[in-house]
């Protein structure tokens, strides 16, 4: 598939290209995107060099993996990235610190998961090391339902495997699940994370 470009009054979602390389890089020094996600440490311009080249690419091209740069409408720079892949029809997020606490991770969530229901997937599922309120705070208020704790699809960093928050939003809107929320997905402080652990970047 070729790319798209998907936009709302605050974001607007176009492919990363080389000349992101440097806010790529920044981005990912930040504690919480090496904590909760599983990004080469330390991140330098290389690694964000093989990231476009060898996977935002052949990601469209194969199409096993959309991948799009989040920026603020107006602006070329890239605060974000959002991804969603085939397999098992699930997103991934992060966003930097600098661009946090204005609504712009939810908005790029609800495009792309609105975008892969127009592609026809039946469910976009979401998930997040055991943990990660801020990016479970984001997929509660996208819609998502909680589906439980299990064993990430995704290994820790060391390799081995951890433990998931699991969530699923579906076409049709109907609630995916009954269970509730965690408790701390709640909190004042969960609303800033804006990082979800699913991608190695």
């Amino acid at each position: 598939m070729l790319p798209v470009t998907l936009s709302s009054d605050r974001v607007r979602l176009e492919v990363p290209t080389r000349s992101d390389t440097a806010a790529i890089t920044e981005g990912c020094q930040d504690p919480d995107v090496v904590r909760w996600t599983t990004v080469p440490t330390p991140y330098t311009e290389r690694n964000a060099q093989t990231f476009v080249d060898a996977l935002v690419g052949p990601g469209w091209a194969s199409d096993r993996e959309y991948t799009w740069g989040i920026r603020r409408t107006g602006s070329n720079w890239l605060v974000g990235v959002v991804s969603f892949r085939t397999e098992h029809r699930d997103l991934g997020f992060w966003l930097a610190p600098s661009a946090r606490g204005e609504g712009l991770v939810h908005d790029a969530v609800e495009l792309v998961v609105r975008w892969a229901f127009s592609q026809g997937a039946p469910d976009v599922s979401w998930e997040c090391y055991e943990g990660n309120v801020g990016s479970a705070a984001v997929a509660r208020a996208a819609g998502f339902s909680f589906t439980g704790t299990g064993t990430a699809r995704i290994p820790a960093r060391d390799g081995g495997p951890t433990s998931a928050w699991t969530g699923r939003r579906r076409a049709d809107g109907a609630p995916a699940s009954d269970l509730d929320w965690p408790a701390a997905s709640f909190a004042e402080g969960g609303q800033h994370g804006d990082v979800s652990p699913t991608r190695r970047r």
